[in-house]
């Protein structure tokens, strides 16, 4: 654990060299969820009920704001890094230590994800809960939404090292990289929450691994499942993208080694 501690370490000096990301994240976080709760509030203004699809105003805003902050801890620029090191060859350099590489880039990357939480996220989610009427949470809700936003982290961290390792088939992912943004931000419910979207855009979210990214993990903060049985089972549908993602992640780093050795990198 000490070897994966000093990557901890580093990935956190290194963040701490670019203060100003900070200041434009929460920026970028804060303008995203006032543009977002304007226009849902528009689309409650025109309707005669108060509710839309199960959800109050508030009940959406606060769902608007958290999957803006999970999405921000999730930004941990491991795809980033990941295909720098290959591009600038210091991939080499990692095959050779005696360590798992992605239990490395996981090491580096979870100070990231922290860092974000506690000086982005946190003022984000204050300045907001002055402005605006949100919903507060029963404490089995916080409990349930603890456990499955830890899912979440390794379910994103997944997502964006299997993107990072495609830097070995292709000199430039920042295409792919694109693409992985907006499908993810779509797919797990950081634009439209699951429940709103039309019956077959839902049932395909549901297959994906993304929804336990933000749908999940807020569902249960919110309270919306059927019964302790049902939050298993959100729960139960994370643990297994984490699992299935991790072995994945796995054989990706297996055959890239094989393609660099092979290519007699």
């Amino acid at each position: 654990m000490k070897r994966y501690a000093s990557f901890a370490g580093a990935g956190l000096q290194a963040l701490l060299q670019y203060r100003s990301t900070f200041l434009i994240s929460a920026v970028t976080a804060t303008t995203a969820v006032g543009v977002q709760v304007f226009l849902w509030r528009a689309v409650y203004a025109g309707r005669d009920s108060g509710v839309l699809g199960g959800f109050d105003l508030p009940t959406l805003t606060t769902y608007v704001l958290l999957a803006q902050i999970l999405g921000l801890v999730q930004a941990n620029r491991v795809d980033e890094e990941v295909s720098g090191e290959v591009q600038r060859g210091d991939i080499a350099v990692s095959l050779v230590r005696p360590v798992s590489y992605p239990l490395a880039r996981f090491a580096a990357g979870l100070p990231v994800s922290l860092t974000n939480a506690v000086l982005v996220a946190v003022p984000v989610l204050l300045l907001y809960a002055v402005l605006l009427p949100l919903t507060t949470p029963t404490a089995i809700g916080v409990l349930l939404f603890g456990c499955s936003a830890a899912l979440s982290l390794v379910i994103g961290f997944g997502v964006n090292l299997l993107v990072g390792l495609a830097g070995f088939v292709t000199t430039n992912i920042w295409g792919v990289r694109v693409v992985k943004d907006t499908v993810v931000a779509f797919f797990a419910g950081q634009v439209v929450p699951l429940a709103l979207m039309p019956g077959p855009l839902a049932a395909v979210a549901h297959v994906l691994p993304f929804q336990g990214m933000v749908d999940g993990p807020l569902r249960l903060l919110l309270g919306r499942y059927d019964g302790l049985l049902d939050a298993a089972g959100i729960l139960a549908v994370q643990l297994f993208w984490a699992v299935a993602l991790s072995g994945l992640v796995a054989v990706a780093w297996r055959g890239a080694v094989r393609r660099v050795e092979v290519l007699g990198g």
